[in-house]
This record gives structure tokens, sequence and C-alpha cells, in this order.
């Protein structure tokens, strides 16, 4: 009995020793990392530097658990561990070595993301090489991180041996498998070579007004496969990559986040032109939307009973179009109906001399708000 208490005592001292070298190395790693990342933290918060402040938001986590594993490496060949637990436990640590590696490399795309939008951001008026670059930046950042993931689960993969065989037998197949897998994803594929084309020729890009189905929104996000489109009234609209090559829309701001605004107005022959151009000009002189580029207007149409009038004023970019299209047309009508009522739109109906009775006819028929007029300038 007391000879297998000494046995049980003689192993579980074997076992507790290499267990506790784990435990400290680890521990120890993890301190080690945790005294950087502290530190990245205090100088990026005293020189508000965004590289370390965004270093120690994004590469915390991974980092604690690679500097645990990183020193693992180096004391686990070391320890007194038969050569199949060492075998197995040596596995162990790189296949954490690889999960924990490729999520740092994949945070760290996160890093450069903040640096890009603090280096060029779309908040300015004119942004149009600054939502290049970060539309471009966007699709590659997604791209790496697709690939790291794939690079990490093969090599984890390849760590055993039985699925290092299988590999090798598939390869006999290959020319079969590809073809198959080829017309499986040929869609996914097609998506894939569209992201990259719509990233570089740029068509679009984050940030961009567009109109799409129809709909008026701006281009929040562009994934691997598709885009995702705010709508101006806060809804997503999700399209296709492949839609923005195979089918046309309007992109408001491809060249230039610079608009022309325009409000029509439809008056009678009598309103005098000038006195609205006048008005307009009074209204622009002191509007913050309007950029100083463009102001007219124009008799645009005519026809037996109305003129169609256009003011055209222009502006920085699409919200600032729409809010002064709005504030005008608001404005213009106002100023029509308080200086020039005669001028609204109206029907005009000519009576011949006489026609009492069948003027009271037309009149019950048009109702009683409309104007009739016989030659003879008397109202019915």
């Amino acid at each position: 009995m007391q000879n297998m208490l000494d046995q049980l005592l003689e192993s579980s001292y074997a076992w507790l020793i290499p267990l506790g070298k784990v435990i400290v190395a680890a521990m120890a790693g993890y301190l080690a990392a945790w005294v950087i990342f502290r530190l990245l933290r205090y100088y990026g918060q005293k020189r508000e530097w965004l590289p370390l402040t965004s270093a120690n938001q994004h590469l915390r986590r991974p980092g604690l658990w690679l500097g645990a594993i990183i020193v693992l490496l180096f004391v686990v060949p070391n320890l007194d561990l038969s050569e199949a637990v060492g075998d197995r436990l040596n596995l162990t640590v790189e296949i954490l070595l690889y999960i924990f590696g490729s999520w740092l490399i994949i945070e760290f795309t996160d890093v450069v993301a903040d640096w890009v939008r603090d280096r060029f951001r779309i908040g300015e008026g004119d942004n149009l090489s600054e939502r290049k670059i970060i539309t471009q930046f966007a699709y590659i950042k997604r791209v790496v991180s697709a690939i790291v993931v794939i690079v990490a689960i093969a090599f984890i993969l390849l760590q055993f041996d039985t699925v290092r065989e299988l590999g090798t037998g598939l390869l006999t197949s290959a020319g079969v498998a590809g073809i198959i897998v080829g017309l499986a994803a040929q869609k996914s594929i097609a998506n894939l070579l569209a992201g990259f084309q719509l990233a570089f020729t740029q068509p679009i890009r984050i940030d961009d007004v567009v109109i799409v189905e129809n709909e008026w929104g701006r281009i929040e996000e562009i994934t691997l496969t598709y885009v995702i489109v705010r709508i101006w009234d806060e809804r997503r609209l999700v399209v296709p990559l492949n839609y923005f090559n195979e089918k046309p829309f309007q992109n408001w701001t491809r060249a230039s986040s610079e608009l022309l605004a325009y409000v029509y107005l439809y008056a009678d022959y009598r309103l005098p032109v000038q006195a609205l151009r006048e008005e307009l000009d009074r209204l622009l002189e002191d509007e913050p939307l309007w950029d100083e580029r463009v102001k007219n207007v124009q008799v645009t149409n005519a026809d037996r009973s109305t003129l169609e009038v256009r003011a055209l004023m222009s502006a920085r970019n699409a919200s600032d179009a729409w809010n002064l299209r709005c504030k005008v047309r608001e404005q213009l009508i106002a100023f029509v109906q308080e200086h020039y009522p005669e001028s609204l739109p109206r029907t005009r109906v000519e009576l011949p001399a006489g026609g009492t009775t069948d003027n009271q006819h037309i009149k019950k028929k048009m109702g009683n708000h409309e104007e009739i007029k016989s030659p003879g300038g008397d109202r019915s």
C-alpha cells in the first residue's frame, strides 16, 4: 500500500513540476505583454499619437495571449516530458500560435485603418481623393483578412499527418475537383473579381452619393461580395458587387462633390420673370448653402396655359443641394403668392358674347373657384 502511494506521489510530482513551469512561463509572457501594452497606452495618451492608442485598443487582447504562447514555445521543448506528451504539447502551442498570430495580424489591419481614416478624413467638403484611398484600403483590408484566415487554417491542418496524407491523395484528382469547385464558386469568384475592379477603377467609393434602384443614398460599406447603400430615410439597400459592373446607376459625386440644384415653378404668363430673378439674387445673397458658383432664372418651357420657370443654383455637395432646393422652392412660392397672386396657374375659358346660360352651365361644371371671362370682360 505504501509503495502504491509512493508511486502515485512520484507520478503526480512528475506531472506537477512541468505543469507548474508551463503555468509560470505563460503568466510571465502574459505579464510582459501586459506591461508593453500599458506603456503603449500611456505614451499614446500622453503624446496623443493615434497609432499607439489604436494599437493598444485593437492588439491588446490577441497580444496578451500571444505573449504567453511565445514564451511557451521556448519553455516546452526544455521540459522533462515523455516524447508523446512533449509532441502533443508542442503541437498544441503551435496551433495556438497560428490562431492568435492570425488574430493579431487581422487586428493590425484595423490599426492601419484607424490611421488611414484619421489621415484621410471624408468629413470635409471636397473629399474626393480621401474617399478614393479609403475605398481601396477597405477592400484590401477585407481581402487580407480572408487570406490570413485561410493561411492559418491551412497551417493548422498541415500539422496533422492524416490531413497531410489526405491532401497528397487529393492531388491526383485536383483537375476534376478544380472544375467542380470552379463551377460551384463561379458567382463568388465573379463577385471577388468585381470587388477588385470596383476598388481600383472606382465607379463607386465610400460615401459616394448614388441613385440605385430609384433610391437616393450614400455608399456606406463595400464588402467582398456586396455593397451597403444607406438610403436617405435610414434604410439599408444591399446590392451585389456585380450590379455596379452590369447595370447603369447614377453617381452624383464621381468626379466632384459639387452639384447644381434646380427648382421648377409653373406660373401664369403674367409673372414678371425679372422680378423672380431679382428675388433669387436676394435669397442667395447671404445663404450659406449656396457656394456662389452658379445662380440663374430661366423660362425653360411655355405651353398654352403656363410658363415653366427654372431657378438654378450651385451647392458644395448633395446634401446642401437638396436642402437648398427645398428652401428656395418654398421662398419663391411664397414670393409669388404675396406679390403676384394673379400669376398663379389658372384655367381660362373664353365664351361667346351673351352666352349666359352656357356660362352658368360651364360654371357649374368647373366649380365656383375657377375664373371665367367673357369677351367683354364680365365675370360669370
